[in-house]
């Protein structure tokens, strides 16, 4: 069994596909047909079987899939370990690559208390869609990524914290009143939506298209700052990170509905970083003070109704 045979085995249990994989370990989709091939000689199993949704892991598949999950991460360990030996040099340097609504909420914090013990370690930062970060991060234009959700067979995933998408409204509003709501009755509401095309814009409009609903969107704008406004002035509801709101939601600024008959749109906050390069001194740092700092990040305040019943 070799690395990158484990490596295409997970890349087209991720992606459903053998092209997919090819463009995501950026080879030959013969080449994985290959490595894939030679993996299921080795073991003497089928690891995938196509049926009407495409294809799916077989139950071999889903038995190894676990296994070569962990000896990716060890052998990223082992990596991490021999480069660790290596004498530390100056200040450093660090390239990061965030979600802009990453830089805007978790980032501040976290760089100003990185600066504080580390003021001589060069910081850049560079923003885009999860999609970008990933790609950015798989180039080695970054060291390090931000972003909500990201799962790829090139990078080791640390999950920092659950970021799920939560129904906010104006004090003032109709569905604040309420505290508790049927997903019927935001569907009949004045719906905000942000950022065109973003897994939060998709997360949205899945909850809605699952139970068979079609939204009242009245606006769309490009940001989560946009919208965040947009509620407070009553123009409507929408769901948004809780990272982004929960200052609001403390201050009474804005309220947290409870839809009590839709699943929650959960999201984690995720740092990504590259297998098969260790990280240097400066980003193992700044992913211990990620972890400290997004783990001191407030919790948001229930709403009214939500605290009543829970006295």
């Amino acid at each position: 069994m070799e690395i990158a045979q484990v490596e295409a085995f997970l890349a087209v249990g991720t992606f459903g596909g053998f092209r997919r994989a090819a463009d995501a370990l950026r080879v030959t989709q013969p080449a994985i047909s290959a490595r894939i091939k030679a993996l299921e000689e080795s073991l003497g199993v089928t690891l995938f079987e196509r049926g009407r949704g495409g294809l799916a892991l077989s139950a071999a598949g889903r038995a190894l899939r676990p296994h070569a999950e962990q000896l990716l991460h060890a052998l990223a360990l082992a990596r991490q370990a021999v480069h660790d030996l290596r004498p530390a040099t100056g200040g450093g340097a660090i390239t990061i690559a965030a979600a802009l609504s990453i830089c805007t909420y978790v980032l501040p914090d976290v760089l100003k208390r990185f600066q504080a013990a580390h003021p001589k370690t060069l910081i850049t930062v560079r923003s885009g869609h999860s999609k970008e970060v990933l790609e950015m991060v798989l180039a080695g234009d970054a060291e390090l990524g931000l972003a909500r959700s990201l799962q790829h067979p090139e990078v080791e995933t640390v999950s920092l914290r659950d970021d799920p998408l939560v129904l906010v409204s104006a004090p003032g509003g109709a569905m604040a009143r309420m505290g508790r709501v049927r997903l019927e009755q935001v569907a009949a509401q004045p719906l905000i939506l942000f950022d065109r095309g973003s897994s939060d814009w998709t997360l949205s409009h899945g909850l809605f298209r699952r139970a068979g609903l079609v939204p009242n969107v009245v606006l769309e704008v490009e940001s989560i700052e946009a919208a965040k406004r947009m509620v407070e002035r009553g123009i409507g509801v929408a769901f948004l990170p809780r990272l982004a709101v929960v200052r609001e939601i403390q201050r009474r600024r804005l309220i947290a509905i409870d839809v009590r008959d839709a699943e929650p749109l959960r999201r984690s906050l995720d740092l990504i970083h590259p297998r098969q390069r260790p990280l240097s001194a400066e980003a193992q740092a700044l992913l211990k003070t990620l972890r400290s700092a997004v783990g001191d990040s407030p919790a948001p305040a229930r709403s009214s109704a939500r605290a009543r019943a829970a006295r």
